[in-house]
C-alpha cells in the first residue's frame, strides 16, 4: 500500500463523522489536520506479498496541543489502516490515569458512535497481578517467617497481622468467586505494598506452564487476550521492557506493529531509565549475604535429592567468589571516592565515562563472577523446572515451588549485579556517545551507590524500535522545543523520513490567559537573593477566592518560601508532600469548592499532567525558569558529550529541555475551552538576557502584560 484506499479513506471519514453526530460536535481544525497526516504517513508504507514492510516504516509526529482531541484523532485512522494490513495497534502511554480513560472512556465512545468492532485488551506488567501460589503461600503462613524464608533482606517474609489476614481472607473468597480477577488495580481498595509484594512474582519466580495453579492464573489469564486483540492498550515501560528482551515476548513483534506513542515528550528518558542500571555497593553485599543463608537453608531441604544438592553447592560456591570479589571491590572504591569527590558534592561522575585501567579491571573481575553466577542460577531453575513435573522427586512440591521462586529472586539480583559490572567494564563503541559512570554516597554517607546509564536514548530506539516496527505514531501537547522540533528528533533518534507536524490546539490563548513578568528585583542566577524575593512578593499575588498553582524549580527554595509565609496565609497552602498527590488535590477541590481559595505548592512533576480545570486553576505562578540541575549526572555527561563535538550544550541542550517544561507549566492554565485566568512568571531572566525572547516567543500565545 502506498497509499491509502478509497475504501479505507471512507471508512476513516465516514468514522468520524458519526463520532462527531454522536457527540454533537463540530470538526475541531487541529483534529482533522492530525487525522489527515496519519492517514497519509501510514498509507505510505511498501510491503510484500506477505504483508511484510519493504521500505522505511511510516513514522508519524504531531503536536497537538491540549483541546485537540488527539486521542480520537490518531485511533481513528490507525485502527483501520491496522487491521487492513493485519497488523496489531499497541497504545503506550506515559501514565496510568490515561490507560484507564483509553480503556474506559474514549476507546468505547468511538466504537459505540462509529459501530466499528475491534477487540481491545490491556496490558500490565506480570507485578500487577496477584500470583495464586503466592496468595496460598501467604494464607497459611503463621507468625513465623515461613513464607519468604528465601527472599531477600528488603523483600522479607510476609508475617501476617490481623488488617492483612483479612485482606488475604477476602481476596481469596473473591477469586474463588470469581468477582475479582486478581488485578491490584481492580481490587475496590488500596494495597499495601509490602502485602502486594508478598502476593505477586517477577518472570524469574513464576514457573509458567508447570504451575499447579497456571488455569487459575490471573495474570496469564490476562495476557491470553492479547493474542487476539486487534489493539492493545500498555505503558511506555512495558514496551520498552519487550524491546529490551528483542520484541515479541511480551507485546506483538515489532514488525506486526503499529505503535502509538501518547505523551512521546517522555519517551527519551523512560528509555534511558529503562537501561541505565545503579546499585548500592554495601547493599549488594548484603543482597548476597542474605542469599547466602537461603542456598544453606535450600541445602537442608534438597538433601534427599542429590542433583539439586548438587547444583546448590556450585551456586554456593560461585556465590563466595562474587561475595568476595565486591568485598574487595568495597573499601578500594570508597577511599578512591573520599579523594576524588568534591567538598559538598554528594557523587563524583568519571570524565567521559572513563573509569580508568585499574576500575575497569576490578569491575571485569565482579562482572565475571556475576556472569557465572547467573549461569549456575539458571542450571538450578532448570533442575527445579524438571522437579515440579517429576512425580517421583523427594523434596516436597510446595517446598519446591517455594525454592523456585526464592531462586527466581537470587537470579534476578544477581542479573542486575552481572548487568551493572558489565556496563561499567565494557569500552564504548568508537563515534558513540559514552555511558555515563558515576560513583554517590547515599544519604547518611555509609554506602557507595555504583551508577551507569546510556546518555542517548537515540541508537537505542532506532535500532529496537524505529528501524523494526510496521509504522509508528508519537504524539503529545508538547513535543517542539523553542519552536522547533529537532531536540525531540534528536533524543530519540528520529529517523530523518519521520513525518512532524504541529496542529492547533482548541484554544484561544490571547483572550483566554494573560501572561506577566513582574519585576520582582531579583532573578532566578542568584539562589539566595531570588528567595528572598519571592517571600516579599508571592503574598501579594495570591487572590483569597480563586485556585492557584506556583510551580517552583527546587524543593529547597518551595520549603524555604512556605515556611516563611505568615501562619494564616500558610493554612491555605497546600505543599508538595505534605499529603499524597489523591489528597492534596482532594483538599485543594474541597477549599474551592467552598469558596475559600486555595494555593498549591509543586515541583517539576506538578508542572506535567496535573489537571485542574476551571476554578481549581485561574493563577499560575513560575518561582524560577525551569533549567536543569547543572550538576546531575546524567545531564553533565550529556553535554560533555556535545562538547566534545564542537557543540554549545547551553543552545543544544540546557535551553530548548528549558523551554519544553516552561511550556508545560503555562499549560496547566487552560485545560478545557471555558478556562480563563493568568500565568505570572517570577524569573526576569526571560526580560534581561539572550535567550529570554526565544524562550517567551515559544510559549503559548497568551496576552502579555507589563513587558
Amino acid at each position: 500500500m502506498t497509499e491509502l484506499s478509497a475504501e479505507l479513506k471512507e471508512t476513516i471519514q465516514t468514522g468520524y463523522r458519526r463520532f462527531l453526530a454522536s457527540r454533537d460536535l463540530k470538526p475541531r481544525v487541529g483534529q482533522r489536520q492530525m487525522i489527515g497526516a496519519i492517514a497519509r504517513t501510514l498509507g505510505q508504507v511498501e510491503t510484500d506479498a506477505e504483508g511484510d514492510r519493504t521500505g522505511d516504516a511510516p513514522i508519524c509526529v504531531v503536536e497537538a496541543g491540549t483541546g485537540t482531541g488527539k486521542t480520537l484523532a490518531y485511533l481513528l485512522p490507525v485502527l483501520p489502516i491496522a487491521k487492513a494490513e493485519g497488523k496489531t495497534v499497541v497504545v503506550a502511554t506515559g501514565t496510568v490515569s490515561l490507560q484507564s480513560q483509553l480503556l474506559e472512556k474514549d476507546i468505547p465512545q468511538l466504537l459505540e458512535a462509529t459501530g466499528w468492532h475491534y477487540n481491545i485488551a490491556l496490558a500490565k506488567g506480570r507485578g500487577r497481578y496477584l500470583c495464586n501460589i503466592r496468595l496460598e503461600q501467604c494464607l497459611d503462613a503463621t507468625g513465623a517467617r515461613e513464607a519468604g524464608l528465601f527472599l531477600f533482606e528488603d523483600e522479607l517474609a510476609f508475617t501476617p497481622d490481623r488488617a492483612s489476614d483479612h485482606t488475604l481472607k477476602a481476596m481469596s473468597e473473591a477469586i474463588a468467586e470469581g468477582s475479582w480477577d486478581g488485578d491490584r488495580d481492580r481490587w475496590p481498595a488500596a494495597v499495601d505494598d509490602r502485602l502486594w509484594r508478598a502476593l505477586t512474582v517477577d518472570r524469574r519466580q513464576c514457573s509458567g506452564n508447570r504451575c499447579r495453579k497456571i488455569h487459575e492464573c490471573s495474570f496469564f489469564q490476562a495476557r491470553s487476550t492479547l493474542d487476539d486483540a486487534d489493539c492493545i492498550i500498555a505503558n511506555h515501560d512495558l514496551v520498552l521492557a519487550d524491546l529490551a528482551l528483542g520484541g515479541g515476548v511480551i507485546l506483538p513483534a515489532p514488525e506486526e506493529t503499529i505503535y502509538v506513542f501518547d505523551e512521546a515528550h517522555r519517551l527519551a528518558d523512560t528509555t534511558l531509565r529503562h537501561f541505565g542500571n545503579a546499585l548500592p555497593l554495601q547493599g549488594s553485599i548484603q543482597w548476597l549475604e542474605q542469599m547466602v543463608k537461603g542456598v544453606a537453608m535450600a541445602l537442608k531441604t534438597c538433601q534427599e535429592a542429590l542433583f539439586l544438592r548438587q547444583l546448590l553447592e556450585r551456586v554456593s560456591g560461585t556465590l563466595e567468589a562474587t561475595l568476595q570479589q565486591l568485598r574487595l571491590a568495597a573499601p578500594a572504591l570508597r577511599s578512591q571516592l573520599d579523594q576524588l569527590l568534591p567538598p559538598g558534592a554528594d557523587h563524583y561522575r568519571f570524565p567521559n565515562g572513563d573509569i580508568g585501567e585499574e576500575n575497569r579491571n576490578l569491575a571485569e573481575q565482579i562482572a565475571r563472577q556475576g556472569v557465572a553466577l547467573n549461569t549456575r542460577l539458571e542450571e538450578l531453575t532448570a533442575e527445579l523446572e524438571k522437579a515440579l513435573e517429576d512425580q517421583h522427586c523427594p523434596v516436597p512440591k510446595v517446598d519446591i515451588e517455594s525454592l523456585f521462586q526464592a531462586v527466581g529472586t537470587w537470579h534476578g539480583r544477581a542479573e542486575v549485579i552481572a548487568d551493572l559490572w558489565l556496563q561499567m567494564a565494557e569500552p564504548d563503541p568508537p563515534d558513540s556517545p559514552p555511558r555515563a559512570r558515576w560513583l554517590a554516597v547515599d544519604s547518611d554517607g555509609q554506602d557507595i551507590l555504583v551508577a551507569v546509564s546510556p546518555i542517548s536514548a537515540a541508537e537505542l530506539l532506532r535500532s529496537r524500535l524505529w528501524s523494526r516496527c510496521f509504522g509508528a505514531v508519537a504524539t503529545s501537547a508538547t513535543l517542539r522545543a523553542l519552536g522547533k522540533f529537532d531536540r525531540f528528533a534528536a533524543t530519540v533518534g528520529l529517523p530523518r523520513h519521520a513525518r512532524t507536524l504541529a496542529v492547533p490546539g482548541a484554544f484561544d490563548y490571547a483572550r483566554c490567559g494573560v501572561l506577566a513578568i513582574p519585576d520582582i528585583d531579583a532573578d532566578g542566577s542568584d539562589a539566595a537573593a531570588h528567595t528572598e524575593a519571592l517571600i516579599r512578593h508571592l503574598p501579594g499575588l495570591f487572590d483569597g477566592n480563586e485556585g492557584t498553582l506556583v510551580l517552583f524549580a527546587s524543593r529547597r527554595q518551595m520549603e524555604t518560601v512556605f515556611d516563611a509565609l505568615d501562619r494564616t496565609l500558610a493554612d491555605r497552602v497546600l505543599m508538595q508532600g505534605q499529603y499524597s498527590h489523591s489528597e492534596l488535590l482532594r483538599r485543594h477541590r474541597e477549599a474551592v469548592d467552598g469558596g475559600d481559595g486555595s494555593v498549591v505548592f509543586g515541583l517539576a512533576s506538578f508542572a506535567e499532567g496535573l489537571d485542574l480545570p476551571g476554578d481549581y486553576c485561574r493563577h499560575v505562578i513560575i518561582a524560577k525558569l525551569p533549567f536543569a540541575v547543572p550538576d546531575n549526572p546524567l545531564q553533565s555527561a550529556q553535554a560533555e558529550w556535545l562538547e566534545t563535538r564542537g557543540l554549545n550544550p547551553f543552545q543544544a541542550m540546557t535551553l530548548p529541555d528549558a523551554s519544553l517544561r516552561l511550556i508545560q507549566a503555562c499549560g496547566r492554565l487552560l485545560r478545557t475551552e471555558q478556562d480563563r485566568g493568568r500565568v505570572t512568571i517570577l524569573d526576569r531572566r526571560l526580560v534581561t538576557r539572550f535567550y529570554g525572547r526565544q524562550l517567551v516567543d515559544a510559549l503559548p500565545p497568551f496576552r502579555r502584560e507589563g513587558f
